[in-house]
């Protein structure tokens, strides 16, 4: 995994860990047949069963089987175990049963970083900066704490109880909650604002259930303030529901545009146009993309660029143009099964090359980097056999992700190897817990708002050396912030900011020097093109 991917995954700690995928997921569920003259695995399974020399776990065995049998198809069909269904669902899904709080392992204790507002802990009067230490009558401290170990203890069906004792700040003696468990939302839309007059930014991370009513909401917000024009933020976002993806453009496109078709050998071809509901089909809007947006993030792009609709600024997208579609198993797994390819509005299918191991087609990304395409639009390769017409003339290309109107490089300064190599430590996050913990009933006095606080905090000058000493503190050698503090200085402000007023301070910070969000403000303001 290259750095800056892990750097991008460490800015997203929201609940410990978590989930995406590639998938788009049509809307039907298939019924799964087991044909009779299908026995020659059944019977190897069973004579391993019987003959092995040592036990085995045959559901295991079924499990891995079937995962490998898959993968030898296409990278993107798989095998979902019954222990891992809701979790790997609940982010299409938008909720899950829990307590409802954000938090983070820092110095093997679990901490929160913010509970979420309205679920059941907020309503208890959990904060910010809690320490949990008990769950059920069972230690949650010491190094053998795992993220794993929290889902496990804090999860599960809303309406049950958990005991939770926290130690607070100030407080000696540790308090006792007992949780009622709820439906907690898992939001699609990470934030949406107007980043300069009259001009809207919003960011989706997936495509779920929930994320067309969650950009209705704020497109609705962000219309009251003036928003004219758009900035779609579909950096990083590995997919989900091709329904949604079509639900979205459809909000941009004239009635009666194209969207994508879909066909596949079982699967006559399928048409999904806009229809007259759109509320933004005038309006001049970018779309940002890069190395992670895939599948439907990919949908949306491509229908908007083939039909001349808006500008795509950043880097070449993922390039998946498989769809998938869910059989539920009788024991609680599910596959998801590749069925048909998906096609631009043009006529090309964005789907890269995957006739190679399934470690090259992951790490095609990697590659991308070593080849110098993050930093060069000259290195970008595309395949010129497959080269299609929009009705405006521009020329687009098939066959491994889509290329961007307007190419942004990776910026060497936000993802220089300094701050990848404090993000890879987990220094970075911790430091700026510790220091907002600490600080936080002084910053909380004097900036009363995430607009308060991104206009007017400044990182003073020792809190690098402050830094420095934490990072000896605990050992991390080789790493100095002197020197480095123009990437450090605003990411360190941006994980404070989140600390005190979540994601409405922390983007909005990342926001300002964003090399991608300031070209596209400039070509929504007529300034370049």
């Amino acid at each position: 995994m290259p750095l800056y991917f892990a750097l991008v995954l460490a800015f997203g700690v929201g609940v410990g860990y978590y989930f995406t995928f590639n998938a788009d997921l049509s809307t039907t569920q298939t019924v799964f047949h087991k044909k009779s003259n299908g026995n020659k695995i059944n019977n190897l399974l069973d004579y391993i069963e019987a003959q092995y020399v040592d036990t085995v776990n045959r559901m295991q065995l079924e499990n891995k089987t079937i995962t490998s049998m898959l993968k030898s198809l296409d990278p993107h069909s798989d095998f979902i175990p019954a222990s891992e269904f809701s979790a790997v669902n609940e982010p299409l899904e938008g909720n899950f049963d829990g307590v409802g709080i954000e938090f983070n392992i820092i110095n093997d204790t679990i901490r929160v970083i913010n509970p979420i507002i309205g679920g059941p802990s907020e309503k208890l009067g959990i904060k910010a900066g809690d320490k949990i230490i008990n769950v059920d009558g069972k230690t949650m401290t010491g190094k053998k704490i795992t993220s794993k170990d929290v889902f496990d203890r804090l999860r599960g069906k809303s309406g049950s109880l958990v005991d939770v004792s926290i130690l607070r700040a100030g407080i000696k003696k540790p308090i006792d909650f007992k949780i009622t468990r709820g439906k907690i939302p898992l939001y699609s839309l990470d934030i949406a604002y107007i980043v300069k007059p009259g001009i809207g930014y919003m960011k989706i991370s997936r495509f779920a259930s929930t994320t067309y009513d969650e950009f209705l909401s704020s497109f609705n917000a962000l219309s009251k303030l003036g928003m004219k024009k758009l900035i779609l933020d579909l950096r990083g976002n590995g997919g989900g529901f091709l329904k949604t993806a079509v639900e979205l453009a459809d909000e941009f496109l004239m009635e009666g545009l194209q969207i994508v078709y879909t066909e596949g050998k079982a699967h006559p071809k399928k048409v999904y146009n806009a229809s007259s509901r759109g509320g933004f089909e005038n309006n001049e809007m970018v779309v940002l993309i890069d190395e992670g947006s895939a599948s439907a993030s990919e949908i949306v792009a491509g229908a908007l660029q083939d039909n001349d609709r808006a500008t795509i600024i950043g880097r070449r997208s993922f390039g998946k143009g498989l769809v998938q579609d869910q059989i539920d198993l009788s024991d609680g797994s599910a596959v998801r099964l590749t069925i048909a390819r998906y096609y631009t509005p043009t006529g090309r299918c964005i789907q890269k090359p995957y006739n190679k191991s399934l470690d090259d087609y992951y790490n095609e990304e990697y590659t991308r980097f070593e080849h110098g395409e993050l930093y060069n639009a000259d290195s970008i390769k595309v395949d010129k056999n497959k080269q299609y017409k929009t009705p405006g003339g521009k020329i687009v290309y098939g066959g491994g992700g889509i290329v961007p109107d307007i190419f942004v490089p990776l910026d060497s300064v936000k993802y220089s190897p300094i701050v990848n190599r404090l993000f890879y430590s987990g220094a970075l996050n911790a430091f700026a817990f510790e220091f907002t913990d600490k600080n936080r009933n002084a910053f909380l006095n004097k900036y009363k708002t995430a607009a308060d606080f991104i206009l007017n905090y400044k990182i003073a000058k020792n809190e690098s050396s402050e830094l420095n000493n934490y990072l000896a503190a605990k050992k991390i050698n080789n790493i100095h912030v002197e020197g480095n503090e123009k990437g450090f200085d605003q990411i360190l402000k941006a994980l404070i900011g989140r600390n005190l007023f979540d994601k409405d301070a922390y983007y909005p910070i990342l926001n300002q020097t964003d090399n991608s969000i300031l070209k596209a403000i400039n070509v929504l303001s007529g300034k370049t093109k």
